[in-house]
């Protein structure tokens, strides 16, 4: 393969298998029940782009320790780039497109277990005659309710060591653009402690060849399950209590008020009429909404409104 053609099918292989290796793990995690496996496809339809292609969802509901968790792949085709793709690339209107990629949401049942969030993807932008413009992007992000300094610690680690081969300048510049990312505008907070996030990786933006771009995707994609499963198998047996219990779904409520609000993969999956239930999956089983609510002073629970201030974790 020469450095600078497209390698779909390399990229749809690794993906698939890293989303059955993923449900793997936390299946055996979980120990109580395996992921279910809904296979679908769609043909063009009036209204939704033309959009095609089809995808494996897979999801958990009612775990021992995973609540809920959803790890899909998608790769689809449409006539159009929507809007939410080309609002910073306006030369790219008008083209059609591919997008392939494995996202994932985790809530597990115990409050001191953290919401864990990945995805990683490759986007294809193709007009007759005309070479094909292609990036990714991804990324994964932790959402702690009761937090520890040492999942924390172990999960930037995991990070930093991921990014540690292509450049030492790597890390902290996605790590930055993580925190800035997953941050409620109007809560004035951000959703979690943050990770990895990358957009736009591609030759004209970073320097590097397709063959390069698509090693740094599988260095994050793989880091993922190692960052998340030590954290899972130390805190899913915790004892906790309804008082933390509610927390937790109250907390919840941000993750729904990001995801519907300013997620990129949800915005770009809505307005090109994609899966609701893939799309959607991500939302919680549950979730409350509190009016005005205030945690008490110096709580275990009021300790998280400082703890999410962006920090140098390694």
């Amino acid at each position: 393969m020469a450095s600078h053609e497209v390698d779909i099918d390399s990229v749809k292989s690794y993906l698939l298998q890293l989303q059955a290796d993923i449900c793997r793990q936390l299946s055996e995690e979980d120990g109580s029940q395996d992921f279910i496996v809904d296979a679908w496809q769609r043909e063009g339809e009036e209204g939704v782009m033309g959009l095609t292609g089809g995808g494996v969802t897979r999801v958990m509901e009612g775990g021992a320790v995973i609540e809920k968790g959803g790890v899909n792949f998608s790769h689809v085709r449409g006539k159009t780039l929507p809007v939410s793709a080309t609002a910073h690339r306006p030369e790219l209107a008008g083209r059609s497109f591919q997008a392939l990629g494995v996202s994932l949401v985790i809530h597990p049942r115990n409050p001191y277990l953290p919401t864990s969030h990945a995805n990683i993807r490759l986007f294809v932008a193709e007009k007759e005659g005309e070479t094909p413009v292609w990036w990714f992007g991804g990324g994964f992000d932790l959402t702690p309710y009761y937090p520890f300094d040492e999942d924390c610690q172990h999960w930037h680690q995991v990070a930093k060591n991921a990014c540690a081969p292509f450049g030492q300048e790597i890390y902290p510049k996605y790590k930055k653009w993580c925190d800035e990312y997953f941050y409620l505008k109007h809560r004035n907070e951000t959703r979690g402690i943050g990770g990895l996030f990358f957009d736009d990786l591609n030759r004209e933006t970073f320097g590097w060849d397709f063959a390069q771009c698509f090693a740094f995707l599988r260095a994050v994609g793989d880091a993922f399950i190692q960052a998340y499963r030590p954290i899972v198998a130390r805190r899913k047996a915790m004892a906790y209590s309804e008082r933390q219990k509610a927390f937790q779904l109250y907390r919840r409520g941000r993750y729904v008020e990001f995801n519907l609000a300013f997620d990129r993969g949800t915005i770009f999956g809505l307005q090109t009429g994609g899966r609701t239930e893939s799309i959607l999956m991500s939302m919680p089983p549950e979730v409350h909404w509190k009016y005005a609510y205030q945690p008490e002073a110096d709580s275990e629970e009021a300790r998280i409104y400082s703890y999410l201030s962006p920090r140098d974790w390694v």
